[in-house]
């Protein structure tokens, strides 16, 4: 829109942009389009100061650094084990029915609930929250999604998620500044009860506008069966005959597999680990985390862009190379310097792996298997943060007696095998073509 005589175009920047934000939606309110946005701001919160940050450093403080590691990445792994394995039956039960909200609404519930609990018990009690609040977290996240064709046209679901991402990040960044300026941590920089009560508040506030604004639409439906349950885990037999038909597909996605071990592993242990392995306080390691993020953030545009030019394939390879460099770093080098340098790397690999890897799926995939193979790829990111987090747990636990600070390295050296692992199974997918192309 040109500014009328007389006035400053920047003053119409901020009407321009929300009225922008409007045309993202299908009832054409940019307020529906923030609210459904700000869940992402919301559970972001949740994801990073609990299960990258506050978690597993609670746990050793309680149990022991062996005990503590080893049963934090038992609950995640169970936690996320559990969703992977009920994910189809959820996601089969909310089309049965014909609702997302209330489904989204009472797992958001759940994962502030637990959220709350986890610093008011016994911290026994407290992993148990924990892996209830992840489960729940998780569990959420399929009905959220499953919401965006509800609020946005079909020509801008990318925009709009695009938009939810960047809100996440944001809310990474004001609740690891709220901690690190002492709201909920003690002066040594150390999580306490309060700290698990000011996440789940954050949680609600913000995840708060989607269920007061944002509209679903009408949908038929019925009750959910138990035979409801067996077809959609027949269906997912079937997805996976589908992609074996293309070529390359099915490969990719075992190749995916195993290269996301490693990354789901590190934002789960990463706290933990620069504390205990290298000798930060708690106060430095979440500086450190907020650091990566923002690295994350900007890495994530210059591989984007590289991917537009070099293409997807070549591109995943240098993100994973990237991290490969990274963890023999941390593998050999137990020093603040180093761990800086190999966290800059994973930091700016993390962003990668985000933008590369759905852009090899689509390149892959047969248009009309789009949101088919999206299932498949989403449930095998689950299954792969299953695996990571409880070998390094176990190797932790197993040699930290023996080996002390070198147990650590041992359980590094077990993430950068499965890079390996995978990146030599990537090795054999083609390049794929693009959409345009097909």
């Amino acid at each position: 829109m040109n500014a009328t005589p007389g006035t400053p175009a920047t003053a119409l920047a901020p009407a321009g942009w929300w009225r922008g934000l409007g045309g993202l939606t299908r009832s054409g309110s940019p307020i529906q389009a923030l609210a459904w946005a700000l869940y992402d701001f919301a559970n972001t919160i949740f994801s990073f100061a609990i299960v990258s940050f506050a978690m597993s450093l609670w746990s050793i403080r309680f149990l022991g650094e062996a005990s503590g590691t080893f049963w934090f990445t038992a609950a995640v792994s169970v936690s996320v084990l559990i969703n992977a394995i009920v994910s189809p039956v959820l996601g089969a039960m909310s089309d049965r029915v014909g609702r997302r909200k209330p489904f989204l609404g009472f797992f958001t519930a759940l994962c502030i609930g637990g959220t709350v609990v986890i610093g008011l018990v016994d911290i026994r009690l407290g992993l148990v929250a924990f892996a209830v609040a992840n489960f729940a977290y998780q569990a959420a996240l399929i009905y959220y999604d499953a919401l965006l064709p509800d609020v946005a046209r079909p020509i801008a679901r990318g925009r709009l998620s695009g938009i939810g991402v960047a809100l996440g990040y944001c809310g990474t960044l004001l609740v690891g500044v709220l901690l690190l300026v002492g709201i909920s941590t003690d002066a040594d920089g150390r999580s306490t009860p309060s700290t698990f009560a000011l996440v789940a508040g954050l949680f609600a506030i913000f995840a708060g506008p989607l269920f007061l604004l944002v509209r679903e639409q009408e949908r038929a439906g019925s009750g959910f069966r138990a035979l409801d349950a067996a077809r959609s885990w027949a269906q997912l037999g079937q997805t996976i005959r589908h992609a074996r038909e293309a070529p390359g597909l099915l490969r990719f996605i075992v190749a995916r597999f195993f290269y996301s071990d490693p990354v789901n592993t590190a934002i789960a242990v990463m706290s933990a680990f620069a504390v205990y392995a290298v000798g930060f306080t708690e106060g430095q390691a979440l500086q450190v985390l907020l650091i990566l993020t923002v690295v994350a953030v900007i890495a994530s545009f210059g591989w984007g862009f590289l991917a537009d030019r070099w293409g997807p394939r070549r591109t995943l390879f240098a993100v994973l190379g990237t991290w490969a460099v990274g963890l023999v770093i941390l593998t050999f080098f137990l020093a603040t310097i180093p761990f800086l340098f190999a966290g800059a790397l994973l930091g700016a690999g993390l962003g990668g792996v985000g933008v590369v890897d759905r852009l090899m799926l689509l390149r892959l995939t047969p248009p009309e298997r789009v949101g088919e193979m999206f299932g498949l790829y989403g449930l095998v990111g689950k299954f792969s943060a299953v695996l990571g987090p409880i070998i390094y747990g176990i190797i932790v636990a197993a040699l930290l007696s023996s080996l002390d600070r070198g147990a650590y390295q041992v359980a590094i050296a077990s993430l950068f095998v499965l890079l390996l692992v995978g990146i030599w199974i990537l090795r054999g997918v083609p390049e794929g073509l693009p959409e345009a192309d097909r």
